[in-house]
C-alpha cells in the first residue's frame, strides 16, 4: 500500500492530513519530531514525505526544516519531500526546491492541490522505484556474468546486451558452430572473442578473417592456404587461416561474402575437418572451432542462389544476435565514458545529444565521435558541437489523434491535477502523458 510520512509537531496537522490521505487509500504515518521522522524512515517503506519547517515554539526561521530536509536527502536521495509551513520565508522554500524538494505548500493548505501533488509524487515514486529496481537487477546480472565468465573487459549496461552475452557464454563451451548476426559496427568480433575466451580451446589461437575485405579470388587461399605457383604472385607456399587456427578458433566475419566455391570447401571442413591448399591435392586436417558473423540476410541470399542452404544450417546451429546500439541505449553513455578514458567530461547537453542520436554506424560510429570530440574539447568539457552529430530529423506533423496542449490542460484540470486520471481520460499511459506535459512545458 502507498505510504506517506507526515512530520509535524502539531497533532491537528497530522490528524487532518491522515484523514485526507486515508480517503485516497494512502497509508499515513505521523512523526512529531525530526528525530522520530528519521527513525520511521529507517524502518518503514515510505513513498512521500510531508514535513513541517519549524518544530520549536516561537521559531519561524525554518532552520529546523532545512536541517531535516538535508538529513532526509542525505539518507534517501530519491524520496520526494513536500515542505509545509505557515512561517518560513518564501526564499528559503525556493532554495530547498532548487536543492531537490518536490514542492512547497503554505498553511493553511488547499486539500485539492495537496492531494493532487501527493498523487503525482506517488506515481513518480513508483516509476523511480521500478527504474531503480531494474537498474539494480541489471547490475547484479552483469556482476554474475563477470564472475562466471571471462568477458574480456566488455562494457555494457543494457538488458539486451546482457542476454546476448549470457547466450554467447552458455554456448561457448560446446563444440558447435555459432553464427553471430547484427549490423556493421555493433561489435560482432568482440562477441566472437568472448566465445573463444570461454571455450574449451581458449588456450589455442584466435584467428579472425574478414571475408568482405579480401578479393574473391584470394579468399580460398586465405582460408585454406596455397602452394607455390597456385596463382600469380604466389612465390612460395603459405598456410591458410584454418592451419593457423588449428587447436583454437577461426572467426569468419562477413561470411556472406564468401564465394560459392569457397562455401563448398568450407562446408567440407566443417563436416570432416579436412581441406586442401589451393594448387595441392594433399588432404590436410585441422581441428578448429568455427565462428562466423554477418550483417546480411543469408536466407534471402539462399533464395537468390548466392549462399548454400546446407552451409547456412551448418553455420547456424546457434544464432547469437547482437542488437544495434539504437536498441540498447543504456550502453551509450557507459561506452562513451569508456572511450573517453578520462580525457574529458561530457556536459549534460552532450549526454542528451548522444542519447538522442540514432547511431546508424553503431559502436564504431560512437567511438569515432568520442575520439573527435575529445580532441576538439580544448577545455576538457565536451559540448554537443564537439560531437559533430547531424541534426535530428524534422518531426512529422502532429497526428490528428495527438492531444493538443489545450486538451491536456483541460484533462489535468478535470482530474484535479492527478496525472493518472488525466491520462485515463485522454486514453494515454502515465508515461505518455508525462512526455506530452514536458513537451508542452506544463508543470507536474
Amino acid at each position: 500500500m502507498r505510504c506517506v510520512l507526515i512530520i509535524d509537531d502539531n497533532p491537528a496537522v497530522g490528524e487532518a492530513l491522515s484523514l485526507a490521505l486515508s480517503l485516497r487509500d494512502i497509508r499515513p504515518l505521523v512523526a512529531m519530531t525530526p528525530e522520530d521522522g528519521l527513525a520511521t524512515l529507517a524502518t518503514e517503506r515510505v513513498d512521500v514525505v510531508i514535513q513541517d519547517m519549524n518544530f520549536t515554539a516561537d521559531t519561524t526561521s525554518g532552520e529546523e526544516g532545512v536541517a531535516l530536509f538535508k538529513a532526509i536527502r542525505g539518507r534517501h536521495t530519491d524520496l520526494p519531500v513536500i515542505l509545509l509551513t505557515a512561517w518560513t520565508h518564501l526564499d528559503t522554500a525556493v532554495e530547498l526546491v532548487k536543492a531537490g524538494a518536490a514542492d512547497y505548500l503554505a498553511k493553511p493548505w488547499d486539500d485539492t492541490k495537496l492531494l493532487a501533488t501527493v498523487e503525482n509524487l506517488l506515481e513518480l515514486s513508483e516509476s523511480t522505484r521500478e527504474v531503480t529496481r531494474a537498474r539494480v537487477e541489471r547490475r547484479k546480472r552483469r556482476e554474475i556474468l563477470e564472475g562466471r565468465y571471462d568477458l574480456d573487459g566488455l562494457v555494457f549496461a543494457s538488458e539486451a546486451m546482457s542476454r546476448t552475452i549470457e547466450l554467447a557464454c552458455q554456448v561457448a563451451r560446446s563444440d558447435v558452430p555459432v553464427l553471430i548476426t547484427g549490423p556493421n559496427g555493433s561489435g560482432k568480433e568482440r562477441i566472437a572473442a568472448i566465445v573463444h575466451a570461454n571455450s574449451a580451446v581458449r588456450r589455442g589461437p584466435f584467428v579472425a578473417v574478414n571475408c568482405g575485405a579480401l578479393p574473391g579470388e584470394l579468399i580460398e587461399a586465405e582460408l585454406f592456404g596455397a602452394e607455390a605457383g597456385a596463382y600469380t604472385g604466389a612465390n612460395k607456399a603459405r598456410e591458410g587461416r584454418f592451419e593457423m587456427a588449428d587447436g583454437g578458433t577461426l572467426f569468419l566475419d562477413e561470411i556472406g561474402n564468401l564465394p560459392l566455391p569457397g562455401q563448398m570447401k568450407l562446408l567440407r571442413v566443417l563436416e570432416t575437418g579436412q581441406f586442401e591448399r589451393l594448387g595441392s591435392g594433399r588432404t590436410r586436417q585441422a581441428k578448429v572451432r568455427v565462428l562466423s558473423a554477418t550483417n546480411a540476410d543469408l536466407k534471402a541470399m539462399i533464395a537468390a542462389g548466392t549462399f548454400r542452404e546446407d552451409l547456412y544450417y551448418r553455420l547456424n546451429v546457434i544464432d547469437v544476435n547482437l542488437p544495434a546500439l539504437a536498441d540498447r541505449t543504456d550502453d551509450i553513455l557507459p561506452l562513451a565514458e569508456f572511450f573517453l578514458a578520462g580525457q574529458a567530461e561530457l556536459s549534460e547537453d552532450a549526454r542528451e545529444a548522444l542519447l538522442a542520436h540514432p547511431w546508424p554506424g553503431n559502436v564504431r560510429e560512437l567511438k569515432n565521435a568520442i575520439a573527435r570530440a575529445a580532441l576538439l574539447a580544448s577545455e576538457g568539457r565536451i559540448e554537443p558541437g564537439h560531437l559533430n552529430l547531424p541534426p535530428a530529423a524534422p518531426s512529422v506533423s502532429r497526428n490528428l489523434d495527438e492531444p493538443s496542449r489545450e486538451s491536456v490542460e483541460a484533462a489535468l484540470a478535470s482530474a484535479g491535477g492527478v496525472v493518472s486520471r488525466a491520462a485515463t481520460n485522454l486514453g494515454l499511459s502515465r508515461q505518455a502523458l508525462y512526455r506530452r506535459m514536458e513537451r508542452y512545458g506544463l508543470a507536474v
